[in-house]
């Protein structure tokens, strides 16, 4: 896996992802060709990069990790950890409390130093994610706890096609191509 550069991005011809919590809007890019996109779920409480606040960080991150790889749909995971559990409303009911992370992660480096790399603002170290949810949860609202929630299907479509190393980039509505 190669770290992307912040003077590359965004790729001419590799694979990458937009996130536009403005729109709740994924798109997957291949250089300047839209390949997918679909509705997402950002941070109930906005945008942010602060460690603790529960809200999305905006700028330039990769996918640092992809964990999930071969479990099945609505695995459920803890820690990046697979429980064994797989999802049903029956075990939604015996744990009201839980965050579901489902099927798959995608976990997020930022590359901005200062913005959402380092010190208390560092999006790995804040555990922020790409991951499947509940069927009950909405998309195309902000409503999560600061990752991006995916439908399952989405996210395993994404999965496919976002490897280790892919360029991510989170913004509210701002142009790419400026």
């Amino acid at each position: 896996m190669r770290t992307p550069r912040l003077a590359e991005l965004p790729p001419t011809e590799n694979i990458w992802l937009e996130i536009d919590t403005a729109q709740q809007q994924l798109r997957c890019w291949e250089g300047v060709t839209v390949r997918y996109e679909c509705a997402i779920s950002s941070g109930s409480a906005g945008v942010g990069e602060l460690n603790g606040s529960g809200k999305t960080p905006h700028g330039w991150h990769y996918v640092r990790a992809a964990i999930g790889e071969g479990m099945p749909e609505n695995a459920v995971f803890r820690g990046r950890r697979w429980t064994g559990e797989v999802f049903t409303a029956a075990l939604a009911e015996t744990h009201p409390e839980r965050d579901w992370i489902l099927t798959r992660i995608l976990w997020l480096c930022g590359l901005e130093k200062g913005v959402n790399r380092g010190g208390q603002v560092d999006s790995q170290r804040r555990y922020i994610y790409l991951h499947g949810t509940s069927p009950d949860q909405p998309m195309g609202v902000a409503a999560s706890h600061g990752c991006i929630r995916l439908r399952n299907s989405d996210l395993l479509t994404v999965f496919a096609l976002a490897q280790p190393g892919t360029s991510v980039w989170l913004h509210g509505g701002r142009q790419c191509f400026d």
